[in-house]
């Protein structure tokens, strides 16, 4: 139960609609599992640790403790031993109860939601694929309106947040917008069209870089590396040039930009795209198209020259920098060096 009220409050903090209030379930289907309705199984998720705890002291029954889960550089431990406590001595002493409760309340209510969606789907499919009966869309309540393009979108192998659902619905008629992954979504004669315009080009790349850890990146001749900078280091470097080590995931991607990605670097008041932002830099050609980010999870933390967002910014004990080092091509000559500056 603890373990879920942390996810539901990091949920809730990162933002997160019913699906993403619904935390942890109990029973998971397994997909593409070589056993038959094969399922994760998690029985313990309505009881308290310090319940499970006394449990095992009464049966003298000793357990192994993982020494990360004391480590405050990482989110879910600055939830379970700074941000909960507070909230139980100051808020609501039952606040993980509260918070489990929301989880399996949002539970229920997901359940109903793929089955409403599930039914009116077919009526406002206006053909087979992503093609919407736009008046039928809009006469739907706006939450069901935001879940259907959100079962839509999925059903092409497209993720969509909050803000391109709304961009969506926001659309006049015979206007187009531009969505991840090369995707864009156009409203005309009655009809809301999903369309990729941009299919995979053999340009595109995407290479894993675990953190710390380097990787090279033949598309652009240069050796991208993530490294840790402990707390008593981080003077020595740019502080737009440090991300929270505790906010990246273990592995993060670089890729090249893709229609719709956004950034917001620091000194910037709103999130935009990439798109606009290197139009304004004046890259063009070739060298736009591969113009490099790191992502981690949905989030793009990093864009070659520009400064990292502030709120991927250090706060923990360890910092990350991101920096693009130049190979030696071919030719002999070194590609492009953006390695990011120290202060030094």
């Amino acid at each position: 139960l603890d373990d879920q009220a942390e996810t539901v409050l990091l949920k809730i903090v990162r933002g997160a609609g019913g699906r993403g209030l619904a935390g942890v379930y109990p029973r998971l289907e397994v997909a593409g599992s070589p056993f038959s309705d094969a399922s994760i199984v998690r029985p313990l998720l309505g009881t308290r640790r310090r319940d499970l705890e006394a449990y095992l002291l009464a049966l003298k029954q000793s357990w192994r403790e993982d020494k990360s889960n004391r480590d405050l550089r990482h989110m879910r431990n600055r939830v379970r031993h700074g941000i909960l406590p507070r909230l139980e001595r100051y808020l609501n002493p039952a606040v993980r109860q509260a918070l489990a409760e929301t989880a399996e309340i949002a539970r229920a209510e997901e359940e109903y939601w793929q089955k409403e969606v599930s039914r009116v789907l077919p009526r406002v499919r206006a053909e087979a694929g992503g093609v919407l009966d736009w008046p039928v869309l809009m006469d739907l309540p706006l939450a069901l309106r935001r879940r259907v393009l959100r079962a839509v979108s999925e059903s092409l192998g497209l993720q969509l947040d909050f803000q391109h659902v709304d961009e969506i619905l926001a659309l006049s008629s015979n206007r187009t917008t531009v969505l991840p992954a090369g995707w864009v979504v156009s409203r005309k004669a009655g009809k809301l069209r999903f369309e990729s315009k941009e299919p995979p080009a053999e340009r595109d790349y995407e290479y894993g870089l675990s953190v710390p850890g380097s990787v090279e990146v033949q598309e652009t001749q240069s050796r991208f590396e993530a490294l840790l900078v402990p707390g008593n280091a981080a003077e020595s470097y740019n502080p737009e040039d440090l991300t929270d080590r505790a906010l990246l995931a273990a592995e993060v991607k670089v890729r090249n930009w893709r229609p719709g990605d956004r950034f917001r670097p620091a000194h910037t008041k709103a999130a935009r795209k990439i798109k606009e932002l290197l139009q304004e830099r004046k890259v063009t050609g070739l060298e736009r198209k591969l113009w490099p980010v790191v992502v981690s999870g949905t989030d793009v933390v990093w864009v070659r020259g520009f400064p990292a967002p502030v709120r991927f910014g250090p706060r923990s004990e360890q910092a990350v920098v991101i920096r693009e080092i130049a190979l030696k091509g071919l030719d002999g000559r070194g590609a492009r060096h953006y390695m990011s500056k120290t202060k030094q």
